[in-house]
């Protein structure tokens, strides 16, 4: 069996289609998986046990190693077209759900094009690209919803897709394998028997970000009461805004280096708990299964947030008037009505619960 599945973007996102590949290969040890990915997040997939091999477009370069396969540049679309249509794939699962994703499914030329259905799409039309379409069900939930008509949690509605292949998941298995340069290894065995908290301030869109000087505060707060110091983890262009928490913080935090995946998957596996927004960073915390408080604005938890039912969330999503939108519309934050003390609280909480 030849499978293609085809989740392009974002980095968050990705990892909650990772346990698709990881159902699939514990029903299926000998299929062959393949990953269609954009070039900007195809680094998370390089952690992933069980594909075959990346392929990745939209990218800058072409180069071709046993585990990847890049094409780059405006005729990099046409060679990633052939290169599919030659793979002879059994199916390809489309787990985005975009007029483009559907498009790049139905060109592999897959015997089998599947995606969800019209009403569970983010663009409807992609469903007329599919030769079968499933309707996403409700899978074990940790946490109970606090909207009326809610979601499932993503991950489930992933891995739903497997229904095409008669696989009916009951765990969410995360398949990654993350390794770091010595520097953070260190930096991670400096941290002690009893650990260091990584606060994530960063995040692509403005309005699920928590004030800096709240970070700094947090850590503070964290360290007088735990005796824990905090690592401030940053992205491209964030550095000025982790430096901003560690001027807050009263020296009880410090800006990690710059990482590349791996190292920051390896820095939030080995932390004692870890702070952050609705951003990938968080969503790869959960995954390594490290305790997590989320802080969550326009966007809604129960549908994007940390699966562990142990873990702690701060919402203001239901007073939100401007979900899964990138601004906000009525120009003060809803995530900024979330307290220090709460969020004090929530750390406590959620680290006496992983004792």
């Amino acid at each position: 069996m030849k499978i293609l599945i085809v989740r392009l973007s974002a980095l968050g996102d990705i990892v909650h289609a990772l346990p698709v590949l990881a159902a699939i290969k514990k029903a299926m040890p000998g299929a062959e998986v393949d990953w269609l990915v954009e070039e900007n997040y195809a680094s998370i997939l390089s952690l992933a046990t069980g594909l075959r091999r990346r392929i990745i477009v939209r990218a800058r370069n072409s180069f071709a190693t046993p585990e990847a396969i890049s094409f780059g540049g405006v005729r990099g679309y046409h060679a990633a077209a052939k290169y599919l249509w030659n793979q002879d794939y059994d199916i390809a699962l489309d787990l985005q759900g975009l007029i483009k994703s559907a498009i790049w499914a139905r060109i592999s030329f897959a015997n089998r094009v599947v995606g969800f259905d019209e009403a569970n799409l983010r663009e409807p039309p992609a469903a007329f690209l599919y030769s079968e379409t499933v309707t996403p069900s409700v899978g074990p939930s940790g946490r109970q919803a606090v909207r009326p008509s809610a979601e499932p949690h993503v991950i489930w509605k992933n891995l739903s897709i497997l229904e095409a292949l008669k696989i009916k998941p009951d765990t969410i298995d995360m398949p990654l394998d993350p390794r770091a340069d010595s520097m953070i290894a260190a930096i991670a065995a400096a941290g002690g028997a009893r650990g260091f908290i990584v606060l994530n301030p960063g995040a692509a869109w403005p309005n699920k970000r928590w004030p800096a000087e709240r970070f700094g505060a947090l850590a503070a707060s964290l360290r007088d009461r735990l005796g824990l110091p905090s690592l401030v983890t940053w992205g491209p262009s964030e550095r000025e805004l982790a430096d901003a928490v560690v001027r807050a913080s009263s020296g009880a935090a410090t800006s990690a280096p710059a990482t590349c995946v791996s190292d920051l998957a390896v820095l939030m596996r080995d932390a004692a708990l870890v702070v952050s927004g609705d951003t990938g960073p968080l969503h790869i915390a959960a995954a390594m299964g490290t305790p997590v408080v989320g802080l969550y604005g326009p966007t809604w938890p129960e549908r994007n947030g940390p699966w562990d039912p142990q873990d702690v969330v701060i919402s203001r999503a239901a007073v939100c008037v401007c979900h899964h939108k990138r601004q906000c519309l009525r120009g003060a934050p809803c995530i900024n009505e979330i307290t220090l003390e709460e969020v004090v609280r929530a750390g406590e909480q959620r680290l006496q619960a992983a004792t």
